[in-house]
């Protein structure tokens, strides 16, 4: 794959250089200049290193960290305004795991619908589009006046099944309600039974109580989930589902936060194997888990990038996983 470098720069902060790397060379490119640091008081700075004046920018910022995360969100907007004040055509933010996502609604008195303000945010500071993958919640998409385009780990996901299972054995469990479109649209491409786990929260992130809806007897279980954090629920959910006769559970999320004591929590879990994107960086959660494998997914946000560029359609890769 490779795009022409006419009219195109392609920028990254210091949230995930190697997956920025990983997509420049899928698209037969180099990366531009930029330099983004913190002085000694901790205030973030940035300069890009060379002329952006009418190009098609694109800047590669996940939104990662336990405490870094603020300083990426603003490390990202201070780049898309000193790509627009140098006069950039436009301007794309490219963002595997938006940041906040799931501060979507007012969920109780005086607090904020967070996401809409990132949105307002980084549309202030003059982005054009926006290209993210699995939001927790695609209304988020509505927050925007921009476009967003929601890419999806599906297809990537289907073919890593595909490859690594026996598809005759295995059942598709969403960890809780909200997944059931996701697990069972999944279900229904690979012809495959799927069951549901109902959790209830006592407050946010600490499950409760769990059922689960299904038969899971002798059966492989992939729990499917758009992101693992504190990863309470999968490791609860595996434990429901072996008890209830399930021969293997593997865990396959899109986003590998792995906040707190989310590795010491899956070491000690009877989780065979999780399996995440690279959306987040996760050289040090490898190296402490020998139970995390990862889908590398730098070609389907290298092709966005490059039918974006070209004026094609993306749609496309909402099927398809790319070569």
């Amino acid at each position: 794959m490779s795009v022409a470098q006419n009219s195109i720069k392609l920028i990254y902060g210091n949230s995930h250089p190697k997956l920025a790397q990983l997509i420049a060379q899928r698209l037969g490119m180099e990366t531009a200049k930029v330099c983004a640091f913190q002085y000694t008081n901790k205030e973030t700075a940035v300069a890009v290193g060379e002329s952006v004046r009418d190009e098609d920018v694109y800047i590669i910022q996940t939104g990662c960290g336990e405490r870094e995360i603020n300083d990426f969100l603003m490390e990202l907007l201070f780049i898309i305004n000193a790509c627009k004040i140098a006069s950039a055509r436009r301007i794309t933010a490219v963002i595997p795991n938006f940041p906040y996502a799931r501060q979507d609604k007012k969920d109780k008195s005086r607090a904020p619908i967070t996401a809409k303000l990132i949105a307002n945010l980084l549309q202030t500071a003059g982005c054009h589009h926006v290209i993210t993958m699995d939001l927790h919640a695609s209304q988020i998409q509505g927050f925007f006046r921009a476009p967003v385009d929601n890419l999806y780990a599906e297809p990537s996901v289907l073919r890593y099944v595909r490859e690594n299972f026996d598809l005759s054995n295995i059942i598709i469990v969403s960890p809780d309600a909200g997944g059931a479109k996701r697990v069972a649209s999944i279900a229904d491409k690979l012809d495959a039974n799927f069951a549901l786990i109902h959790k209830e929260r006592q407050k946010a992130n600490e499950v409760s109580k769990m059922v689960l809806v299904g038969d899971v007897r002798n059966k492989v279980c992939l729990l499917i989930d758009d992101m693992a954090d504190t990863c309470g629920t999968l490791v609860k959910a595996s434990d429901i589902l072996l008890s209830n006769g399930a021969s293997k559970v593997v865990a396959i999320v899109t986003h590998g936060i792995f906040s707190s004591n989310a590795i010491d929590k899956l070491n000690a879990s009877k989780l065979d194997k999780i399996i995440c994107t690279n959306s987040l960086p996760l050289e040090d959660a490898a190296a402490k888990c020998n139970k995390l494998d990862v889908i590398d997914i730098s070609a389907t946000l290298a092709e966005a990038i490059r039918r974006l560029h070209n004026g094609e359609s993306v749609s496309y890769l909402f099927n398809h996983a790319p070569a």
